[in-house]
């Protein structure tokens, strides 16, 4: 599951940073620590974690102010953030989740709940990755059909000059070659009009789906919502 996953623990209690940075270490995430917010900052400039378990009361810097650095940073603001409090208030939690923190942990924790939210969070951030690369290629699909189509608008523009052209020249004085030669032409048009019918049959066909897909699918940051709502 996490295939050495990094993981960037914040706490200015000694004590907690020793004891996550052993039992995390021991379960195969590759762990990096800081003392206090400032730290915190430049921590994840170097170390590029894929998860942040955050305290929220720190010297210097508190948990929320470190927060709204990140979620502010569009290299960063994807980094999900486990973060925990002595305060075991809503209304601090509701600011917090506001903020973009992904799940909250009131002390004294259990490492085994940590374990369990930590694990659930990667496992969330894993999957909205995936359907964040889902919806990018789907768009990607629909530009290159989008752009084919028109392409096929102008083929189709090109095939009918050239049957006007065929038909200018054609007429009186036409060798039994040049006759053979139009009828084959003809033909071959004909049969690349079928298949350019069938081909823009498929297209629409294939943006019809893709907008009825996009009528009922739930859009990237309802997910977001959703995911961090069912972890609470």
């Amino acid at each position: 599951m996490n295939n050495q996953k990094k993981i960037l623990i914040v706490d200015d209690e000694t004590i907690n940073l020793d004891f996550f940075d052993v039992m995390l270490s021991k379960l195969g995430f590759s762990v990096e620590m800081a003392s206090d917010g400032v730290q915190a900052l430049e921590k994840v400039k170097q170390f590029m974690p894929d998860l942040i378990l955050l305290d929220n009361i720190m010297p210097k810097m508190t948990g929320w102010e470190v927060t709204k650095i990140l979620k502010k940073d569009p290299k960063y603001k994807g980094i999900p953030i486990v973060m925990f409090s002595a305060l075991d208030d809503v209304k601090d939690k509701v600011e917090g989740f506001e903020l973009g923190v992904d799940d909250y942990i009131t002390k004294p924790f259990n490492f085994a709940e940590v374990l369990a939210r930590i694990r659930a969070v990667l496992r969330n951030r894993e999957l909205f990755a995936q359907i964040v690369a889902r919806e990018s290629r789907l768009n990607l699909a629909e530009e290159l059909s989008s752009d084919m189509k028109k392409h096929l608008q102008d083929f189709m523009t090109n095939i009918d000059e050239l049957d006007a052209a065929i038909s200018a020249i054609s007429g009186s004085g036409e060798t039994a070659e040049t006759k053979k030669t139009f009828k084959l032409v003809k033909e071959k048009s004909k049969l690349v009009r079928r298949q350019v019918d069938e081909l823009d049959a498929r297209i629409e066909k294939t943006i019809a789906e893709w907008e009825m897909l996009k009528k009922n699918e739930i859009d990237l940051p309802m997910l977001e919502t959703h995911i961090r709502k069912n972890m609470e």
